[in-house]
């Protein structure tokens, strides 16, 4: 099959790979519709991380093609969604609502889904099926479930965005602009991105925030308190996972409030009495995608939301490379790629 492998920082090329099979009972083989590049993959692009000839990609939908003895839950023929985290659903850990973390958790990004085929771990637990075989416009939506719109409900569900709270999203990536989406389908009455790029401004608007903010750090926290009355937000959701911007968002969120942090965070250190006097709630991490899959499933299937729209390029498998350029160079906000 063909698959997309970084060799180096800034060097991406699709080429063959060996076709996966089942290597477990509770495996399962894809044959994936559409695939994806996640912005946290543009940290070994860019050199931040390193890599050498790895298999790219951890987000995913498909056709089922083959299962392992011991799956139960899908069958070949399905069309199914999965979380960048294979995880077994029954652990304690799962069972509290945070498959991310299962005792038994595997992630896709060591397998890589940037692919036309994929081996899929604990698919019984991994995968959700939906109502049925998704007509062509649904596939950018389903596609967006698997990774960056689960994220981002969770950095909003973190943050307790609802009725009657004022909402913060700092950043303006694919993240960012899902827990605006997010923020608002949880009934957030005030949702306030952070954001300067006329195009992301454009997409934020359009998933549901009433106000758009383009300072960023110490700036970007007066801004926001000039529009909450100088105490901050009641829900603020972190989606960059820098130094300034977690700072920023901390300092952004009203004393007794909530911070839900979702980038993915490179050499943030906090400060210990800053957070002591903050008095804040704060929870995030690798999303539990899995927790959310069958209600954001359900919701695109019937046309509540339509996140995706957050992807502005779509390029066959074989041109993944100018994909991953497009992103580094912010010409792109999300890339969907076709296998």
């Amino acid at each position: 099959m063909r698959g997309v492998i970084m060799h180096a920082p800034g060097e991406v090329r699709t080429e063959d790979r060996p076709d996966p099979a089942i290597e477990e009972p509770t495996d399962a083989v894809i044959r994936l519709a559409a695939t994806c590049i996640c912005g946290s993959d543009l940290w070994p692009y860019r050199g931040i991380e390193k890599v050498q000839d790895s298999p790219m990609g951890h987000e995913y939908i498909g056709v089922v093609e083959e299962v392992g003895t011991e799956v139960r839950t899908i069958k070949p023929g399905d069309f199914v969604v999965g979380s960048f985290w294979a995880s077994d659903n029954t652990c304690v850990i799962c069972r509290a609502g945070f498959q991310s973390r299962c005792v038994n958790a595997v992630p896709m990004g060591a397998i890589g889904t940037q692919a036309q085929r994929a081996r899929i771990a604990l698919a019984d637990g991994t995968l959700v099926a939906t109502p049925g075989t998704p007509p062509p416009e649904l596939i950018p939506s389903l596609m967006a479930a698997s990774d960056v719109l689960g994220t981002g409900w969770f950095g909003a569900t973190a943050a307790q965005a609802g009725p009657g709270k004022t909402t913060v999203v700092v950043g303006d990536g694919a993240v960012g602009l899902m827990a605006v989406l997010a923020a608002k389908e949880l009934g957030a009455e005030r949702i306030i991105a952070m954001s300067r790029n006329p195009r992301r401004q454009e997409l934020a608007r359009h998933f549901g925030a009433t106000d758009i903010l383009p300072q960023r750090g110490d700036e970007g926290v007066e801004a926001v308190k000039e529009l909450t009355g100088g105490v901050g937000a009641h829900s603020v959701v972190e989606a960059v996972g820098t130094q300034e911007s977690m700072l920023q968002a901390i300092r952004s969120t009203r004393p007794g409030g909530h911070l839900g942090f979702v980038g993915v965070t490179h050499e943030v250190a906090l400060p210990g009495m800053e957070l002591f006097f903050a008095e804040i709630n704060m929870l995030g991490g690798p999303a539990p995608v899995r927790r959310f899959l069958p209600n954001l499933i359900q919701r695109i299937w019937d046309r509540q939301i339509d996140p995706g729209r957050v992807f502005d390029l779509t390029l066959p498998l074989e041109d993944a490379a100018e994909g991953y350029r497009a992103m580094d160079e912010r010409r792109a906000v999300k890339v969907l790629l076709t296998p």
